[in-house]
């Protein structure tokens, strides 16, 4: 199983075009921006329902959706802005992985 756990749109992706190892490349690094948006933005959900979970039962536990959806998607900005070469790499290879998956 992946690390990943985000869906990554393929839907405009010319999968004809697709045929040499710098081709997949080229293609994954075109979605990695909002790969790592997406991945941000997992996280970012996943840290939302954690500290909605640890709140104590004497504080107000009720946080609108825009408040949600607001966190969510500045994590995910956040994780773009600051992923690390590391993270980006892997990130790409996995782009490529799913890209051959996705033209068989």
């Amino acid at each position: 199983m992946s690390k990943f756990q985000i869906n990554i749109d393929f839907s405009n992706v010319d999968f004809t075009s697709l045929e040499t190892d710098d081709d997949f490349t080229r293609e994954a690094k075109i979605l990695l921006p909002q790969a790592l948006v997406k991945l941000g933005e997992t996280v970012g959900e996943k840290t939302w329902e954690e500290l909605n979970k640890t709140k104590g039962t004497g504080t107000k536990q009720k946080s609108s959706q825009s408040e949600k959806r607001k966190f969510i998607q500045e994590t995910g900005k956040n994780y773009q802005r600051h992923a690390s070469n590391r993270e980006r790499q892997e990130l790409e290879e996995y782009i490529v992985e799913q890209l051959r998956i996705h033209k068989q």
